[in-house]
């Protein structure tokens, strides 16, 4: 690691040395392409140099171990190695965490997919108040709601709803909620009591930039149609519903809740290019490390991540076995302790990985 280290503190010194440069200084485009990069690495560092600092006085106090010392002195000495040695290993932690490869996605806005599974209509009204959950803890943290397409339940709730959240970190923060979410509890339409299991799937896609997913206008089939909906004077005139097919791969997305054409195709362009960023993301985590679960499986009950239970007051995250109380908190947006457990597994992992 201290290897490492050392190279990335020579390539550090170099990138500045070439943003100092007369030809780069002259240049703005590189200029702000060698000023990214050395930011990149500043964190690090910045904490390598501290760490080497410590471990230059460590060495010298305990040097002054093997010189004739008083009682008193050789025991303020010693007290002064031991706190050395704690901020050291603390400083290894940190660099450890530093050290690890960072998401480019990390603080971007995300799109969230949340689909009805298995268990019919109960399913759709899960799905509903998934997305109450994801809005609400959005709202808690500021960030802004975009409702992009719905398709409603026979029996209320959603079969499918798409939307945006908009908002620093909503990627690093909800990426982990992909995935099979099961919920176990007594359905409102259930006279006998009976509890009932329905699951329903969520899919967190980064939004993608345009020049990151090449699309090819020829690519791409696009159908306009009239949005269904509630009748009556809310019966649009105007067709603006889009769907777009892309053809390499059969993917459609369909966008209706706007009352522009435009809007609606705009929005469906960005839920496409999110899922094909998704796809090459994917793609590339499984060749990197060789070990990628799909991010939403079929609906099926034995691929949960996630289980709430109401009965027992009791959500359970499967990936790290952590249980939670007070599931009302949790639907209303609460949850952060969660989040902030799997984000340390993902770290130890990652680290894991690594140090491998």
């Amino acid at each position: 690691m201290i290897d490492r280290l050392e190279q990335i503190d020579k390539q550090f010194q170099e990138l500045e040395a070439q943003i100092a440069t007369p030809e780069v200084a002259a240049d703005p485009k590189q200029l702000q392409k060698l000023a990214k990069e050395r930011a990149g690495l500043e964190d690090v560092v910045y904490k390598y140099r501290e760490y080497k600092a410590v471990a230059k006085s460590l060495e010298d106090t305990r040097a002054m171990l093997s010189e004739t010392l008083d009682e008193e002195m050789k025991a303020l000495v010693k007290q002064e190695v031991a706190d050395l040695e704690a901020k050291q290993e603390k400083q290894l932690e940190e660099l450890k965490l530093a050290l690890l490869p960072k998401d480019t996605a990390a603080d971007r806005d995300i799109i969230v997919e949340i689909r009805g599974g298995v268990g019919g209509d109960e399913a759709a009204l899960f799905a509903a108040d998934l997305f109450r959950m994801y809005s609400r803890y959005a709202q808690n943290k500021g960030w802004a709601v975009d409702i992009m397409n719905t398709s409603e339940g026979a029996g209320g709730g959603f079969k499918e709803i798409i939307f945006e959240i908009k908002g620093k970190g909503a990627f690093s923060r909800l990426k982990y909620e992909r995935g099979v979410h099961r919920v176990q509890r007594v359905p409102v339409t259930e006279a006998s009591g009976r509890i009932h299991t329905s699951t329903a799937t969520v899919a967190v896609m980064p939004e993608a930039e345009d020049v990151e997913v090449d699309i090819k206008p020829e690519d791409l089939k696009i159908d306009i149609f009239h949005s269904s909906g509630a009748g009556g004077q809310n019966v649009q005139k105007v067709a603006t519903a889009v769907r777009i097919t892309y053809l390499p791969t059969g993917m459609v997305v369909s966008c209706q809740d706007e009352r522009s054409q435009l809007r609606n195709k705009n929005k469906a362009m960005a839920v496409l290019r999110a899922r094909l960023l998704d796809m090459q993301r994917r793609k590339q985590e499984e060749e990197m490390m060789k070990e990628r679960r799909m991010q939403v499986g079929g609906g099926e009950r034995s691929e949960k991540i996630r289980t709430y239970n109401f009965p027992q007051d009791r959500l359970t995250d499967h990936r790290i076995g952590m249980n939670l109380h007070n599931l009302p908190k949790v639907m209303a947006g609460e949850f952060d302790e969660l989040i902030d457990a799997l984000a340390t597994d993902e770290q130890a992992r990652l680290l894991a990985g690594q140090l491998a």
